[in-house]
C-alpha cells in the first residue's frame, strides 16, 4: 500500500470519515503512515510509529517518497520553523525531522534547512530525560486524541515522552499495560515505570509515568488529568493534593525496556 508523510505541523485523525467524528489521536509533522483503504475526501491510515489506525483528510497529507520507519530525532522546542517553499510550517514538540543530517531534512526528495534541537543528546539515566522531556509538557491542557504541549491526554504523554527516549509505546493505555514486564511491589518501581489505573469494571482507563521520589520518599507519578501535572502516589493510587482526595485507583505498574 502506498506510504504517506504528514506535511503539516499537527493532524486530526477521526474515527470515522468525518470533520464531526471523534479526534482519537494527532498525526505529527513528518510522520508516515501507510493508507488502508482511499476514499473521495478521506483515508484511513496505519501510523508507522505505532500501528495505530485512523481517518485523516485527504487534504493533509503528501505522498511519502521515503518513509523512515524508525525516526529517533525529533523537535525539542516550540519554536522552529520550516520553510518548504510554499508555506511555512511551524514544527509541534515532538514532530519528526525526516532524515536529519547537517541542519537539514530530506522532504520530497529534496534537502530544505532547518534550526531545530533535537532529542539527540548524550546518555542521560532514564529519569533524568524524563524531566528534561516531561518539562515542556508540564501545565498542558488534557485534551482527548491529543499529543503535544498544547493539548494531550494522559496515553498521548506518555507515548510522547517514551518516543523521545527511543522508544515506541502503543497510543492507547489499554494497549501500553500490554507492554513490559510487571513490577509486583510500589516499593520496587523506578523513574520511567508506567503505572495503570482502572474503574468499577476493571477496565484500564489512566495511565502516568513513575518520577523519582520526593524529599519526604514519597512515590511520583506525572500524568494528564485535567492538566499535565505530578502527583504522589501509593498503594490505593493517585492522591490529588489540590482536590484534598484520591482521582485514580491504581491497577498495576510495567516496566518498559
Amino acid at each position: 500500500m502506498p506510504s504517506v508523510i504528514c506535511p503539516l505541523s499537527m493532524v486530526p485523525v477521526r474515527k470515522e470519515p468525518s470533520d464531526r467524528a471523534e479526534m482519537v489521536t494527532q498525526w505529527l509533522f513528518g510522520e508516515t503512515a501507510e493508507v488502508l483503504e482511499r476514499h473521495d475526501q478521506w483515508s484511513r491510515l496505519r501510523f508507522d510509529h505505532d500501528g495505530y489506525e485512523g481517518w485523516v483528510d485527504n487534504k493533509q497529507m503528501v505522498p511519502c517518497l521515503s518513509p523512515n520507519f524508525d525516526p529517533d530525532l525529533r523537535v525539542m522546542d516550540q519554536a522552529t520553523v520550516v520553510d518548504l517553499g510554499d508555506r511555512q510550517v511551524l514544527l509541534p514538540y515532538g514532530a519528526v525531522l525526516p532524515f536529519f543530517e547537517d541542519g537539514t531534512i530530506l522532504w520530497q526528495d529534496r534537502r530544505v534547512s532547518v534550526n531545530a534541537v533535537t532529542n539527540h543528546r548524550p546518555a542521560l539515566e532514564r529519569a533524568d530525560l524524563l524531566e528534561l522531556y516531561l518539562h515542556t509538557f508540564m501545565g498542558a491542557p488534557y485534551l482527548w486524541g491529543g499529543r503535544t504541549p498544547c493539548g494531550v491526554d494522559c496515553s498521548g504523554l506518555t507515548q510522547m515522552l517514551f518516543i523521545l527516549m527511543g522508544i515506541y509505546l502503543p497510543r492507547d493505555a489499554s494497549q501500553q499495560a500490554m507492554e513490559g514486564d510487571p513490577v509486583e511491589l510500589l516499593d520496587l518501581c523506578e523513574p520511567g515505570d508506567l503505572v495503570f489505573f482502572d474503574n468499577d469494571e476493571g477496565r484500564i482507563i489512566h495511565v502516568g509515568v513513575i518520577l523519582t521520589r520526593n524529599d519526604d520518599g514519597d512515590l511520583r507519578v506525572a500524568h494528564a488529568s485535567g492538566r499535565v501535572r505530578v502527583d504522589k502516589l501509593d498503594q490505593q493510587g493517585i492522591f490529588n493534593a489540590e482536590a484534598g482526595k484520591y482521582t485514580h485507583r491504581l491497577r498495576m505498574v510495567r516496566r518498559v525496556h
